[in-house]
């Protein structure tokens, strides 16, 4: 292999390298977000109903949310829980896909 063609393929290992390094922080960044969110749609979901075991509509909730509502939702365990935070999950929990995920796991509900 000639020297041209050796500098481009190490060229083109930096990309791929720096390319699957910002995958990963992205990838580490969603994770937190959507932990945090979960924080969140929990504690919310619990205080609705109480009793009920909120995990499963919780992961509902989340799956059924945009990535920019779960930071936004994320963000409140740093400024609180308002009115208008409860208002976004509660509008989440209504979509067709949050609906029909909390359907499917009926049963997890009730701690069967």
């Amino acid at each position: 292999m000639n020297y041209a063609k050796a500098h481009i393929a190490t060229k083109m290992l930096v990309v791929t390298l720096l390319l699957t390094s910002c995958t990963a922080a992205n990838d580490a960044a969603d994770a937190v977000a959507r932990d945090r969110a979960k924080t969140v749609v929990n504690g919310i979901v619990s205080d609705r109903f109480p009793g009920v075991n909120s995990a499963p509509i919780t992961d509902c909730i989340i799956d059924a949310a945009s990535a920019g509502e779960i930071i936004s939702i994320a963000s409140a365990t740093v400024t609180g829980v308002d009115q208008s935070t409860v208002n976004q999950v509660l509008e989440i929990a209504q979509r067709p896909e949050a609906v029909n995920c909390i359907a499917e796991n009926s049963i997890t509900l009730l701690g069967i």
